[in-house]
């Protein structure tokens, strides 16, 4: 098992993933720029250190849950000196799949070991335990990490390292898209005079079904739009796709109109739940709206 997990990273994801950690009774030392936030989860039992190189000092798995790929390159750039020989770094955040290849290489140069562990599943599967998590790296380094992988969800392994991003970007396609497309069906019942509830409800069990039509319909049909999913996430990982189909050398029309909607409503609502797209179309169609709701958003 592991005598000491670094987590690197306290938002909104990785303040519940700590916690399954600890649910699991495995030992967790925490860090965060914002250090409140760490000292925040030591009622779960995990150890809050204001200092990043005491944090990852004889770990022998680090996880880093953070914002972006350039904020896990200076991470772990910090770290490095302070990590021991052997250890196992697991990246949970998403990041570009070059950047996790770069990961892997600057920590293969230092005798270490990297896995790139990108999730979905949002707030609700990282509270549940219940993460689908996509990894990429050797088959050896990701049945030594299962146990804590597990503690937070389901694990499957993709490929080698950098094949996990590839994976989360092939779902955040599927997801930002999506809803994206229930925001127009639920849109066009509205207009066209059915009852977009009755709509949502008639439809579900057919072929249109999915977790997106469930979840995000009904936050559309409700107008919640406190996050989960950000805009500005959903945005980043919107890039991170157009930037790994050039890097292969497909063109993805679809995604590009996606991207070009939630661009659409960056500055406008930002820290909006990327169901915020039902916004983003009723911006594009002045005087419709999906049911009397108030708007329920962010501060």
């Amino acid at each position: 098992m592991f005598s000491k997990i670094a987590f690197l990273g306290i938002g909104l994801m990785g303040e519940p993933m700590v916690r399954r950690l600890r649910a699991a009774q495995l030992p967790v030392s925490v860090w965060n720029r914002t250090a409140s936030k760490a000292a925040a989860l030591a009622d779960s039992g995990a150890v809050p250190v204001p200092l990043l190189a005491d944090a990852v000092r004889d770990a022998d798995l680090v996880i880093t849950m953070l914002e972006a790929g350039p904020v896990v390159t200076e991470v772990m750039a910090a770290a490095l000196p302070a990590l021991q020989p052997g250890m196992l770094w697991i990246d949970m955040s998403s990041t570009q799949q070059a950047e996790a290849q770069d990961f892997h290489a600057r920590l293969t140069a230092a005798g270490c070991r990297f896995v790139d562990a990108p999730v979905s599943g949002g707030v609700g599967g990282a509270q549940a335990g219940t993460l689908a998590i996509m990894a990429g790296g050797s088959e050896a380094d990701i049945e030594h990490a299962r146990p804590a992988l597990e503690a937070m969800g389901r694990v499957t392994r993709v490929g080698p390292a950098g094949a996990g991003q590839v994976a989360k970007l092939c779902n955040q396609l599927i997801v930002g898209g999506t809803i994206n497309i229930v925001a127009e069906a639920l849109l066009l019942a509205q207009a066209a005079g059915a009852d977009p509830a009755a709509v949502r409800a008639a439809i579900r069990g057919g072929f249109a079904e999915s977790r997106i039509l469930e979840v995000h319909g009904q936050r559309m049909l409700e107008r919640n739009f406190i996050p989960g999913g950000q805009v500005t996430t959903q945005l980043k990982d919107m890039h991170n796709i157009l930037a790994a189909a050039a890097a292969a050398g497909v063109a993805l029309p679809v995604t590009s109109l996606v991207t070009e909607r939630y661009e659409s409503i960056r500055d406008v609502y930002p820290q909006a739940d990327h169901a915020a797209a039902l916004l983003a179309l009723e911006r594009l169609n002045p005087g419709q709206r999906v049911g009397e709701a108030p708007d329920r958003l962010p501060d």
